[in-house]
């Protein structure tokens, strides 16, 4: 069965790994002008990922290394190795970081519902040199490298729900701060800022997203397709809070053909930079959507006049509130295209068309 695990690892990642390369090609030298006219052209050099390597984690003791950052410890740094990480059942509890310097990593579970790696920081815990986390450091796996990818596996942080308006209980369950990253069935479960989706272009599939407050923050450019958004709110909750603070920055949080389930009252974006961008399309709306839909975050900045907040054929018992702002757009189709598809993200160079 691994062999067979393996083997189909190799022909579907080595697609999308050799498809993120693309991007990546150098030219060997600079034509000159007469050698523009020669038909000897010199060829393009491939810089990309070559070779692969398979790495088992059991926390049993029957694979290679019995815990995620032991594997992730024995990968090279500069790697150049498609390398997979398999991750068998069971619950690793521990603190997972993979730094810049290690692109190409994939983390395979055996599901989302028996593959998990935990741990339980929160902002407000002391680091090991006396200082608080703060949010960011608080998160359960942080990735620092391109190129990762991870299927089938839920990362969690299991510190206790806070109320709304308590200091220093943000949780993080899992950082992505690594350019193209790619996450097909995974879960993430937390509360108050459940997954930091820092910085970089990413796109998840089906993937299930857990929180309370603010459960997806940051100021990535990605798109989430086929998500469940699922909150755990108690007096009240808020789904994305996108960081975007230059007008012509490309980045922003796209929800195309998602799920909003779980308990309300719940805004389903919040502006936390001037000019943050949040768009739902094609998305169900369970009743549970606070009155206004949106939150501006300070209400003394005029976001409400820099931010691009849109929605786009979706549907539910919450719709009506998710319109219930003037500056939350009902867009038409041409407005809505830019964030319909995996050019959002330019996935076309780095996501093969059987992931997208």
């Amino acid at each position: 069965m691994a062999s067979f695990i393996f083997t189909f690892f190799l022909c579907s990642f080595s697609l999308h790994a050799f498809i993120s390369a693309a991007s990546n090609y150098h030219t060997t030298s600079t034509l000159s002008s007469s050698s523009r006219n020669s038909s000897s052209h010199r060829r393009h050099k491939w810089v990309g990922p070559s070779g692969h390597r398979l790495i088992r984690v059991d926390v049993h003791g029957l694979g290679d290394f019995r815990s995620v950052q032991a594997a992730v410890d024995s990968v090279p740094e500069g790697n150049r190795k498609n390398v997979l990480i398999q991750i068998s059942a069971g619950c690793y509890i521990e603190k997972v970081t993979v730094p810049a310097s290690k692109p190409y990593i994939t983390f395979q579970g055996e599901g989302r519902d028996v593959t998990v790696i935990e741990w339980h920081d929160r902002a407000c815990d002391r680091g090991p040199d006396g200082q608080q986390l703060r949010t960011y450091h608080s998160a359960s796996v942080s990735v620092f490298a391109p190129y990762f990818s991870a299927r089938n596996i839920s990362f969690k942080n299991t510190a206790p729900a806070p109320m709304p308006g308590m200091q220093g209980w943000q949780a993080v369950a899992f950082r992505i701060s690594g350019d193209k990253a790619f996450f097909s069935g995974c879960g993430f479960y937390g509360a108050q800022d459940t997954l930091c989706d820092d910085a970089g272009r990413h796109y998840f599939k089906e993937c299930y997203i857990e929180g309370s407050i603010d459960f997806i923050f940051g100021n990535g450019r990605s798109m989430y397709k086929d998500c469940e958004l699922h909150s755990i709110a108690t007096r009240f909750g808020s789904i994305a809070a996108q960081d975007r603070n230059i007008d012509d920055e490309k980045t922003g949080f796209a929800f195309v053909n998602c799920r909003v389930t779980g308990t309300g009252p719940l805004y389903v974006g919040r502006a936390m930079g001037q000019y943050s961008r949040i768009v739902y399309a094609y998305t169900y709306f369970d009743d549970v959507v606070a009155h206004g839909g949106w939150d501006d975050w300070d209400h003394v900045s005029n976001k409400n006049k820099t931010v691009f907040f849109g929605v786009y054929k979706c549907y539910g018992p919450g719709v009506g509130a998710v319109r219930g702002v003037s500056w939350a757009r009902e867009l038409d189709y041409d407005t809505a295209h830019p964030f319909l598809a995996k050019s959002f993200v330019n996935g076309r160079h780095w996501i093969s068309p059987s992931d997208a």
